[in-house]
């Protein structure tokens, strides 16, 4: 594409909710420009889909691959964005082939989510990584064939995974769940009320015989160098040799470029109206960054924006009936899995919260917000800009994340000197 180049609708995120929202943009004739950072397609709960593949996945990216009115630009970062006197707002893009401005007319954000981590001793070794991130490495060539990995943290996500692993050939040890048997239960409940129990009882059944531990997190993990040992607490107290674990207490809403276009949140995520509109007029948001809840909210949510951002009112009518549905079992998701109150005492005085700047728990425990914590430690000023420590912060000490700046991401010095030299106001 151009260096610099208008758009009816650019949509930001290339998941599930992204592509149902630029196909449904572009259906209605819309010039529609599909931007994500990743090198491809999916988002990562379909990292590395093809056109090619069978399924959901591959039917939905054939539709968008099908429509000569999307544009794909893949790799490529916001860094930066400003309303212009005349122009409108004008988005620039960093990506591998140099800086790209986009003038759009209409927005919509699908950024997905991040993993939620809670420090506990240990958590920086090599071998302790994202329940998420493991799958991501295994999807890319990771070999872990006779490996034994402990999966734990919180979430259906810890099935997906620990199945994916156990076909990759990886020995799952545990699967350790720190939300407590009631609340399972009832999480049971209302996905067999959303028609989503059955794929519950496929995943437990492709885990015949690795235990499944209700109310038991890790509390330490230990090695000389690298992982070694995991021990649990909770109902299951256990130290287990494994040597990779993979834990993740659950997804949080990535409204990191939804708050740096100056959308409003609720809670954790970003507020939408009626039709997905944010605060911000002819911005719209979909997907997980409204509220964790699954592919298929997701995709209701992308659809319901593609056609609110191009006057497709006729296509909405059925859509809010379904999305209620959707969110019931949002609301469920959220419930059923919140951290509980264990999980704050995990970390120990000298265990770092921030990894990045070397922030540890003690530190930060005489501060009283993460404005403050950032002043007096440099909590979050680091290579993340804070989407380790910020929901961690959050879970550990009730601080609300804030303070969200461009660039997002570590931005190439030749991309801003090539705008310095045109003197470009961005």
């Amino acid at each position: 594409m151009p260096a610099e180049a208008r758009t009816d609708v650019l949509v930001v995120g290339a998941g599930p909710a992204g592509l149902s929202a630029a196909l449904a943009a572009a259906q209605s004739g819309a010039a529609v420009l599909l931007a994500d950072l990743s090198p491809g397609p999916g988002g990562q709960i379909w990292r590395g889909a093809t056109a090619n593949d069978g399924g959901e996945s591959g039917s939905l990216l054939r539709e968008v691959q099908s429509q000569p009115n999307i544009t794909l630009l893949y790799g490529a970062q916001v860094a930066l964005t400003e309303m212009v006197p005349g122009t409108g707002r004008v988005v620039q893009f960093s990506g591998p082939h140099g800086p790209h401005r986009v003038v759009p007319e209409k927005i919509i954000l699908a950024t997905g989510a991040t993993e939620r981590f809670l420090p506990f001793p240990g958590w920086t070794l090599p071998g302790v990584v994202g329940a998420g991130g493991l799958q991501a490495m295994v999807k890319s060539g990771l070999d872990v064939r006779g490996a034994r990995v402990l999966v734990a943290g919180s979430g259906p996500l810890l099935l997906a995974v620990a199945t994916g692993l156990r076909e990759h050939g990886a020995k799952v040890l545990a699967v350790a769940e720190q939300a407590s048997l009631p609340q399972l239960l009832g999480f049971g409940l209302a996905a067999q009320r959303s028609g989503k129990a059955g794929e519950g009882a496929r995943l437990l059944s492709s885990l015949r015989g690795v235990p499944y531990w209700p109310s038991t997190f890790p509390v330490r993990a230990s090695g000389a160098g690298r992982l070694e040992r995991v021990q649990l607490g909770g109902l299951v107290r256990r130290t287990l040799d494994c040597d990779w674990l993979a834990v993740g207490f659950g997804l949080v809403p990535d409204t990191r470029l939804a708050a740096l276009f100056g959308c409003a949140l609720e809670g954790d995520a970003v507020k939408v109206g009626a039709w997905q509109q944010t605060s911000q007029a002819g911005i719209y948001a979909a997907g997980e960054l409204t509220g964790i809840g699954g592919v298929d909210k997701a995709r209701l949510e992308g659809l319901m924006a593609g056609c609110a951002a191009t006057g497709q009112v006729g296509r909405l009518r059925d859509l809010p009936t379904q999305l209620e549905h959707a969110h019931r079992f949002q609301a469920s998701l959220s419930r059923s899995f919140a951290p509980r109150p264990p999980l704050q005492r995990l970390p120990e005085a000298d265990t770092l919260v921030c990894r990045c700047e070397d922030v540890s728990h003690a530190a930060l425990q005489t501060c009283t917000s993460w404005t403050e914590a950032k002043l007096q430690t440099r909590c979050g000023m680091g290579t993340c800009q804070g989407r380790v420590c910020g929901p961690a912060t959050e879970t550990l000490y009730g601080w609300t994340f804030a303070g969200v700046r461009p660039p997002l991401l570590p931005l190439p010095l030749s991309d801003l000197l090539e705008d310095s030299l045109k003197g470009d106001p961005l």
